[in-house]
């Protein structure tokens, strides 16, 4: 079986260095399998970014590269994360990585990426997801073992993720934005789990409170369970809470971002 390495990045679609990582994972190991999962990122956006990592946990286990990197070139550190569900993610040292570490089954071992034997030379002082990511995930993809690219690093000092789970309490949810798809719809740091602790029934009424907005959301199943352009709040396709319009962009229409906190209530 082909062992997978998936890429993603805020390079956009039109970056050569798309395809120059994809060349460099095959120079490495022609028989592993690379997928590319996004190179949309928005530029400099850890939640998003971080978010999509989440989605991972539908993908097979594999070697996960992100270079979602405005630290690069500085001291920030270039790590690998071995995760209880068997997963390699392969990034910066900047808290991207983690909250995908909690859909995979939490964080086993990590160790800062130090040895230039699996790096690829001359190494650029900007372009780490050629030179120090890939080859790291295509190697890791050959059985290289995880011990052999640098020192480990103690999971405390590792830089916290761009965002923590939602607060729930018994009549509120304290949550944030990670993320806004092109479609306007909002994703919040709510758990499937979390949300049903919450014991919201379908077509319940919460208040969703926002940037000085307060509306009232039934909770549906999906966009049709309302009228066109009316707000719905459910469970999303990948393990968390959505709020979005039918037909229409929630973002654009309440002139929300990503990062912005959001309050649900009983």
């Amino acid at each position: 079986m082909k062992k997978i390495i998936t890429l993603s990045s805020d390079f956009g679609v039109q970056s050569q260095g798309v395809g120059i990582m994809e060349s460099v994972a095959y120079e490495i190991n022609p028989e592993a399998h690379v997928i590319h999962l996004m190179h949309g990122l928005p530029s400099f956006d850890l939640l998003y970014a971080a978010r999509t990592m989440e989605t991972l946990n539908y993908v097979q286990i594999g070697f996960h590269v992100c270079v979602a990197d405005p630290g690069v070139g500085t001291k920030r550190k270039p790590i690998i994360i071995e995760t209880g569900r068997g997963d390699f993610l392969i990034g910066p040292d900047n808290g991207v990585l983690i909250p995908a570490t909690r859909f995979l089954e939490g964080i086993k071992k990590v160790v800062e990426i130090t040895n230039e034997k699996y790096m690829r030379k001359p190494v650029s002082l900007i372009f780490h997801g050629r030179d120090i990511f890939t080859p790291a995930a295509a190697y890791l993809s050959k059985e290289a073992g995880i011990e052999e690219f640098g020192d480990d690093i103690n999971i405390k000092d590792l830089v916290k993720g761009p965002y923590e789970e939602a607060i729930i309490g018994k009549n509120e949810i304290r949550a944030k934005i990670i993320s806004i798809n092109k479609f306007g719809s909002l994703h919040l740091n709510i758990m499937h789990s979390s949300w049903d602790k919450f014991d919201i029934k379908l077509n319940d009424i919460v208040k969703v409170n926002f940037n000085n907005n307060s509306i009232k959301i039934p909770y549906a199943t999906t966009f049709g369970d309302v009228e066109m352009r009316k707000p719905l709040i459910m469970k999303d396709d990948y393990d968390r809470v959505e709020v979005a319009l039918n037909q229409d962009s929630f973002e654009k229409k309440y002139k929300v971002k990503i990062g912005d906190d959001i309050v649900i209530k009983k």
